[in-house]
């Protein structure tokens, strides 16, 4: 039986592939250090998994690496917004982190790392939908310590022959998601019902994918190397996106509520933060002519099911508005 281990098992994306994986008969071992994991996520097959509470920056328990065939690198901070005002935050989490998984990869023999990256690490792309060989330009240090998680990545592959898959995902969106966009517009609301401040000028525009078409992806992805062997890299998103401002009438239509919207832009530009992309729109042409994968969904749909799933998670909806 196939072993894999799973670092931030218990994240948002993590929950959904640990299942998947285990759904699937693997042998599989979950690394977390809960610090935005939730073990909750889990509750399905927590009784068939392995799991490790430990902290990838120092990892006590280094011997989980020992007979694993391949490891899904998921663990990270993925607050944006954080890594610009506490770059040191990102430093630890996303570039130590990912050195830690790489040397104990290479020490116990690991075949293959699937590490997620992220579509921050293109920045303000000249090209819009962006192919994989567009320059690598971030303007958040969460896209920087993504970019540096993939040239480690390259760099072990080349020295060491491990084969590496780095997939730079879009934003991600479902049930259990408890950050960006979505999420915190529902928490505003539930914190007040009248009035909802939005970042950003609402003009900016981003592809979203669904999380079950993320999973897709990502096991497609590591199938097709697995089965050629070596190094690939993968744009992960939707063949469309859609603005915020769109994204805050879908979020207060689900929550049933009339608030006042105030638009707060942070930059001259209408950015939510420095540091946010203003438009993203990946191209997935390589993914879905290598791979064969394809998404099944809109980035509208995607946004529409995760706001009642999460309106519901969250308990933000107003009956009587709903109804009316």
């Amino acid at each position: 039986m196939m072993r894999v281990l799973i670092t931030g098992g218990a994240g948002f994306i993590g929950s959904f592939l640990t299942e998947k994986l285990v759904e699937r008969g693997f042998d599989v071992i979950v690394i977390d250090n809960l610090s935005s994991g939730d073990l909750n996520r889990l509750k399905e097959v927590i009784d068939r998994v392995k799991f490790v509470r430990d902290d990838l920056k120092s990892l006590g328990n280094p011997g989980v690496f020992q007979g694993v065939d391949t490891v899904f690198h998921l663990a990270a901070n993925p607050e944006v917004r954080i890594s610009v005002t506490e770059p040191k935050i990102h430093f630890d989490e996303n570039v130590l982190a990912t050195f830690n998984v790489l040397e104990l990869s290479r020490k116990y023999g690991v075949k293959t790392v699937v590490y997620a990256s992220s579509s921050t690490v293109y920045g303000d792309a000249k090209t819009i939908p962006t192919p994989e060989d567009h320059p690598i330009q971030p303007i958040s240090v969460y896209g920087a310590a993504k970019a540096a998680g993939e040239i480690m990545c390259g760099t072990y592959a080349r020295l060491y022959g491990i084969n590496c898959v780095t997939l730079r995902y879009a934003n991600i969106v479902g049930p259990r998601l408890r950050h960006g966009v979505i999420y915190d517009l529902l928490m505003k609301l539930k914190r007040n019902p009248s009035e909802l401040e939005v970042l950003g000028d609402g003009t900016q525009e981003k592809s979203y994918l669904y999380i079950t078409d993320t999973i897709d992806a990502t096991l497609k992805a590591w199938e097709y190397a697995m089965k050629n062997g070596g190094t690939y890299t993968y744009n992960v998103g939707n063949w469309d996106s859609i603005s915020v401002g769109d994204i805050v009438n879908i979020v207060i239509k689900v929550s049933g509520m009339n608030p006042r919207v105030t638009y707060k832009p942070a930059t001259p530009d209408g950015r939510g933060w420095p540091g946010d992309v203003k438009r993203m729109l990946l191209s997935i042409e390589r993914i879905v002519k290598e791979v064969g994968w394809r998404p099944s969904m809109s980035s509208r749909e995607a946004i529409e099911l995760t706001a009642k799933s999460l309106a519901e998670e969250l308990g933000v909806n107003n009956d009587k508005g709903a109804h009316s």
